[in-house]
């Protein structure tokens, strides 16, 4: 059974909706409702990191640019700069890695703000992400929206991401960095055996292990998650989204997190199972 029809049968007493792109470095892809528009919640986050490297390369803004956090930045939800008084400055890259590791939404107006929503857009166009949109800054009082993307868009900016061709390869590196200790990775890693997920070295040397570079995102019309994975057999990127689910609340058990993290074993094992492969035509 092909690797779709196989998710298509893990997904058919699921209540949501579902694409997802899966490239390998081998040559393969597999994907569903790939070209499929969803709103993206927090992994439009990744784009704007994009943009920060981008205008820092080109020299219009700078990783070290201290960024005041003023009270017209705040507000709820993800993060903790919104528990905090105003009136303090970070650089804008550590006002980036709140924004990517903990998804903290203040972070995120701070560079919205700092680096312009249009060149934001600008650089997004530019590096091909042709169905990618950021709308708005995060103000849920003003806006019942954040972006827009596909699955395919997501996954092509982590295969890019891992090739070094977004910016520079050094920049491609930090971000890679920067992405690997995000926090929120449930939906790719839930299901994975915890043999290879280890810390422990007596149960997992180092050589076995899988790690993840990835940002996610929820909000109540969608989950979202995409990312690098790293097996001792080689590499992929994977974007998974979902919609039009029944239960918008926000927990860890949610069932788009559940079936998500489903149909990422189901990849996986099939890439390890095919020795690094998502299939046998290479």
């Amino acid at each position: 059974m092909d690797l779709v029809k196989r998710v298509q049968r893990e997904l058919t007493s699921y209540n949501g909706h579902v694409a997802f792109y899966v490239r390998d470095f081998a040559g393969n892809t597999v994907s569903l409702h790939e070209d499929e528009p969803f709103e993206t919640a927090s992994t439009i986050k990744s784009f704007i990191l994009l943009d920060l490297y981008e205008q820092a390369e080109n020299g219009t803004r700078s990783l070290d640019q201290p960024l005041v956090y003023e009270e017209r930045f705040l507000v709820d939800g993800s993060g903790v700069l919104h528990n905090m008084q105003p009136g303090f400055s970070l650089s804008a890259r550590n006002v980036a890695v709140l924004m990517i590791i903990i998804s903290d939404n203040t972070a995120t107006n701070m560079l919205i703000d700092y680096l312009g929503l249009e060149h934001i857009n600008q650089t997004i166009q530019k590096y091909g992400f042709s169905n990618t949109v950021l709308h708005n800054p995060i103000d849920w009082e003003l806006y019942s929206d954040l972006g827009t993307s596909t699955v395919k868009d997501y996954g092509e900016y982590f295969y890019k991401l891992y090739q070094g061709e977004l910016v520079s390869e050094q920049a491609c590196r930090d971000m890679i960095s920067i992405f690997k200790d995000q926090h929120y990775n449930s939906m790719i890693v839930g299901e994975f055996p915890q043999f290879y997920l280890s810390g422990d070295d007596s149960l997992a040397p180092e050589e076995e292990m899988i790690t993840v570079a990835s940002k996610s995102g929820s909000m109540n019309a969608c989950r979202t998650d995409g990312g690098i994975v790293f097996t001792p057999v080689g590499d992929y990127v994977l974007a998974i989204f979902h919609k039009n689910f029944y239960d918008n609340l926000y927990h860890p058990k949610h069932e788009a997190t559940q079936y998500g993290a489903k149909v990422s074993r189901l990849i996986l094992e099939r890439f390890l199972a095919l020795d690094g492969k998502l299939n046998n035509s290479n």
